[in-house]
């Protein structure tokens, strides 16, 4: 019965989505491979600008369901079935929404000298945003050329990633928040050796079992991270290109930095760094 639902929210969203996008004068077949891509978060366009020839109002409508199909999917659940105090209590989603408002205000601040309109500032710092924590892999710019400070924001979000239960990659928020609320405890414990602290999510508590599985995964994504890192870079191309593109494999998300980005390819890579980055 909960399988039967989950597909059928997938369903139904997908299906709106390419009706909202038919709307906006997309052909069809666009409509239904940039649907399959969103709701995949898989990032396939079918044209080499990605979604930038796009109009404004196909953007959006694209930004707002990649960051939908982000959603934990028991979000939905929960509405579904009318428990939106259970919906509401999900402290994942807050935090995933959270992050994305807060990342999208400063990027838009950031660029705004860019694009000389904070609307349409707002606009493709929320695209992009919406296309890097939940994996998707779009892009309607060439946000490698954006400022320093935006880029950096957008590489942590390649590690964010989306909530778990949902269709995007990454390290999921669930685990981030586990983690800060790990460093917080030993902080605590520190200061005051007796206490006990429990970590709990969404007001339940987290076993041991759960917390040394994050952590071994935890250790497992930095190692394959560095190594990976010091095989691509026989390759010799600079930091920000070897390091992105190992980033930005690692968590499914497509688009890097510099050459890998988003109007780049990973084509000038060696063989053996090919493989690595498959792998």
């Amino acid at each position: 019965s909960t399988a039967k639902i989950l597909y059928s929210i997938y369903f139904i969203m997908t299906v709106i989505q390419i009706l909202l996008l038919l709307v906006g004068g997309m052909p069809l077949f666009d409509s239904i491979c940039t649907a399959f891509g969103t709701a995949g978060t898989g990032g396939f366009g079918i044209k080499n600008d990605s979604m930038a020839s796009y109009s404004t109002y196909l953007q959006v409508v694209i930004t707002v369901f990649m960051i939908l199909f982000g959603v934990n999917f028991n979000a939905y659940f929960f509405i579904i079935t009318k428990k939106f105090a259970q919906a509401f209590k999900m402290e994942e989603v807050r935090y995933y929404f959270g992050i994305i408002g807060i990342a999208i205000l400063i990027i838009a601040c950031n660029i705004y000298h860019i694009f000389g309109s904070a609307a349409k500032a707002f606009q493709q710092a929320a695209f992009q945003v919406g296309s890097i924590i939940t994996t998707t892999g779009y892009a309607t710019t060439d946000f490698a050329k954006w400022p320093m400070f935006s880029k950096s924001i957008l590489m942590m979000l390649t590690v964010v990633g989306a909530c778990a239960s949902s269709t995007g990659g990454g390290i999921k928020v669930s685990r981030l928040l586990v983690g800060i609320k790990c460093i917080k405890r030993e902080i605590v414990q520190l200061a005051h050796p007796k206490s006990v602290g429990i970590i709990r999510i969404g007001g339940k508590k987290v076993g041991s079992d759960i917390l040394r599985t994050i952590y071994i995964y935890f250790i497992a994504y930095v190692g394959i991270l560095i190594v990976s890192v010091m095989l691509v870079s026989l390759d010799n191309f600079d930091f920000e290109t070897t390091f992105s593109a190992v980033l930005t494999t690692l968590g499914n998300v497509g688009p890097g930095m510099a050459k890998v980005g988003p109007m780049g390819n990973f084509a000038d890579f060696s063989i053996l760094s090919k493989l690595v980055l498959c792998f």
